[in-house]
């Protein structure tokens, strides 16, 4: 199976292969130990991953420098994968109806024993939120021979003067407004707020909403002729709940209409000209969209922009999940979900290498050949954990060629000390001033006459 192994190294090798000389080679180092899987032998620790694949120890040494002080941004690198997968030609967005889905979602590192970790993130099965490292993925939605396939745009990090979860939302939501094209629709879960999204600035939206939200009519009702003019539009629920055991009904919907997707009737209820309940009226509207699935038991509801179809919003929607696929692959399938970094910059730079190595993977999976993984593997498909399985009966490939840009940077080290004598070197004493005067000697003892 020698062919996905020179597949993989053809794409990392055009991915590194602008950054400078020596970083090049130790970051390459680095993403094929995560892709190959040495991080799950390892349990996420990266120096065993980096021995486990063959490397020689200064091979080692130069791929832990690259980390955690090499010369490059995981922008750059996203950047250039973006141009590697449009010059390939296999991947395409998907569109509906013209419009094509940019998710954007919160993935974490959960690092509880990381000391001073200033950021949280929510575990469901602690039921709490944890010390964790949150990274925030904008990623466009497209396929490979009909295989969803989210192509990351951007990774944000938290704030560290303010590394609240909101304000990391708001932060990630800017970012993927900024990262729209024409054409391109912000696709957000329950997690970002309506308000949130609309105070970007962004024309085109689809956001899911709580069960229990409530919105107001753009336009107030009109005058009765009796007592203050109302200056605000009617509260318009669109589900029914219950409150302290009185039960609020919904509002009669604007519009209706059904459709068939896999012999399921997807039935569909929407509120048109609505604003926030807190805004003014006559503020740029929306539209609320409550879709009811018979495979599902609540609806699901969605506030979208007033230009979008309900059958567009529906399916742009669900063209919202391969950007859960990104952290997928980033964490379970290589092995990175656990990680013993410590240095402020390394904790950053590893779970966001990861993603990258995550998305490598996955497209290489998808654009590579079928490889089964045993002979009970009847009905095989183009996986990443299919590949990375392959990826870890090989070292690092020697044989392959590289780029001559990509080699180990020759430099003087002669010089260096090394060892334990280069961490533990004493500061040179202080010069003495000449107007003091050297210290007298000490004079002896007399223990008596």
């Amino acid at each position: 199976m020698r062919g996905p192994v020179y597949h993989v190294m053809a794409l990392l090798s055009a991915l590194v292969k602008p950054l400078p000389v020596g970083t090049n080679l130790g970051l390459l180092h680095l993403l094929w130990t995560m892709v190959s899987g040495s991080l799950l032998v390892t349990r996420g620790a990266v120096i065993p991953g980096l021995s486990q694949t063959g490397l020689s120890v200064g091979e080692v040494r130069r791929g832990w420098a690259a980390l955690g002080r090499g010369r490059w941004t995981v922008d750059g690198l996203l950047r250039r994968w973006t141009g590697i997968v449009q010059a390939e030609g296999q991947w395409r967005p998907r569109e509906h109806g013209g419009y094509c889905a940019v998710a954007i979602d919160v993935t974490a590192i959960f690092r509880p024993r990381l000391r001073g970790c200033p950021t949280t993130h929510y575990h469901a099965a602690a039921g709490k939120s944890l010390p964790a490292i949150p990274i925030g993925v904008v990623a466009r939605t497209g396929e490979v021979g009909g295989q969803r396939l989210g192509l990351p745009l951007a990774l944000v990090r938290a704030d560290p003067t303010d590394p609240s979860v909101s304000a990391h939302n708001r932060a990630l939501t800017w970012v993927g407004a900024a990262a729209l094209e024409p054409g391109d629709v912000l696709v957000a879960d329950r997690g970002f707020a309506l308000g949130m999204v609309l105070t970007t600035g962004v024309t085109r939206y689809v956001v899911r909403l709580a069960k229990s939200c409530t919105a107001r009519r753009a336009s107030p009702p009109p005058y009765r002729g009796r007592g203050r003019k109302p200056s605000r539009g009617a509260v318009v629920r669109p589900l029914a709940r219950s409150r302290h055991g009185r039960t609020l009904p919904a509002t009669p919907a604007d519009l209706t209409d059904h459709w068939w997707v896999g012999g399921r009737t997807i039935r569909v209820a929407g509120w048109t000209d609505l604003v926030l309940p807190d805004a003014a009226a006559r503020r740029s509207s929306f539209t609320v969209w409550a879709f009811s699935d018979p495979g599902y038991a609540e609806p699901l509801l969605v506030a979208a922009a007033p230009e979008l179809p309900a059958r567009v919003v529906y399916e742009l929607y669900l063209d919202r999940w391969p950007v859960e696929q990104v952290p997928l692959a980033a964490k379970q399938m290589i092995g990175a979900g656990r990680q013993f970094v410590w240095a402020p910059e390394t904790c950053q730079r590893l779970p966001e290498l990861a993603v990258v190595a995550g998305a490598v993977l996955s497209y290489a999976a998808a654009t590579g050949p079928v490889v089964p993984t045993g002979c009970w593997d009847r009905r095989p498909a183009r996986t990443p954990g299919r590949l990375r399985r392959v990826l870890a009966r090989s070292d690092f490939p020697r044989t392959a060629s590289l780029p001559p840009r990509i080699r180990r940077k020759e430099a003087a080290t002669g010089h260096l000390q090394t060892g334990a004598a280069r961490w533990h070197v004493r500061p040179p004493a202080a010069a003495s001033s000449p107007q003091a005067s050297p210290a007298p000697p000490p004079s002896p003892s007399v223990r008596g006459k």
